[in-house]
């Protein structure tokens, strides 16, 4: 495996300054963040270190192979089944913006997620999510890009109640959603945390779904059982969850890479940082990477 990290974290940095910090510290790959330029609609979102509306192809090519990173995937996590349909068309016709820029970059993978109208039905949005992605799938493929969807319920707070804001949240979903659009190019972006705070085995998925595993986050959430006793499954998850760093939470590292191991994943593994605790500065930001890539560093040669 490659060992990264996804650069939504270093929103303060500029696309050289993420590369060059790749490349001092011992990394193989970045999750490159390619938002459109303007303000974030929430946290670890709005980060542009790939501008693809203005992308300099033999530049961002040239710049990466010299400090000997590559880009692992390009980042762009909207909701394009927004309810508001002006919403959903723009963030689709950003995700193949970012189609295009993985072709030209010869990267070949975009990770997003799915998106989901939250007040509606898992079988309502499977019929738009067939309509929405079928077309956008069809045409990554042609240009020889995989689409990797994170597994991300995006159902924290009651601003995504009740449905939360990605459809692609559980075993059942993944075999309908690969039913309905069974295309070889679409896949996934695998998270552990997701499956730990929502009680749900995380290493069978691996196994099962070996063939669509694209690329996968490591990250770790802490299920506060003492919060979950008092406020119930039923209270918004941040209620009794909290993100963390690998190695400070509740996933067992070891048998998450010994299920990866087993089905002879080779590609990109990327740290994705989203511990409040290493939020106040720059250098906590990047002592957190450093921090997760040192726990990590004992699957890796």
């Amino acid at each position: 495996m490659k060992l990264g990290f996804n650069s939504a974290i270093l929103n303060e940095c500029t696309f050289e300054e993420v590369i060059d910090y790749a490349a001092e510290n011992g990394f193989s790959c970045v999750e490159l963040c390619a938002w459109p330029k303007g303000k974030a609609a929430r946290k670890y979102a709005g980060v542009t270190h790939l501008d693809v509306d203005h992308l300099d192809v033999d530049y961002v090519k040239n710049y990466t192979e010299a400090k000997g990173i590559k880009i692992s995937a390009i980042a762009y996590y909207p909701n394009a089944l927004d309810e508001d349909p002006e919403k959903s068309e723009y963030y689709t016709a950003h995700i193949k913006k970012c189609i295009e820029a993985a072709r030209k970059l010869d990267i070949n993978m975009v990770t997003t997620f799915i998106g989901r109208n939250q007040k509606q039905t898992v079988e309502e949005n499977l019929e738009k999510m067939t309509t929405v992605w079928k077309p956008v799938v069809e045409y990554a493929e042609e240009l020889g890009v995989k689409i990797a969807i994170e597994n991300c319920p995006m159902l924290f707070t009651t601003d995504e109640w009740p449905g939360g804001q990605n459809l692609m949240t559980t075993p059942a979903i993944f075999r309908r959603v690969f039913e309905l659009i069974p295309n070889q190019n679409f896949g996934l972006n695998f998270d552990p945390s997701h499956f730990v705070w929502q009680q749900m085995d995380y290493i069978k998925p691996i196994y099962e779904f070996q063939e669509r595993i694209f690329h996968i986050h490591f990250k770790d959430i802490k299920v506060y059982k003492d919060r979950l006793n008092d406020v119930g499954i039923m209270a918004t998850p941040l209620e009794y969850i909290s993100p963390k760093l690998p190695g400070l939470g509740d996933v067992k590292w070891g048998q998450y890479v010994s299920a990866l191991t087993d089905i002879g994943y080779r590609g990109y593994a990327v740290i994705e940082v989203e511990d409040k605790a290493f939020e106040d500065s720059l250098k906590s930001k990047k002592d957190s990477i450093n921090i997760s890539k040192n726990y990590l560093s004992q699957f890796f040669a």
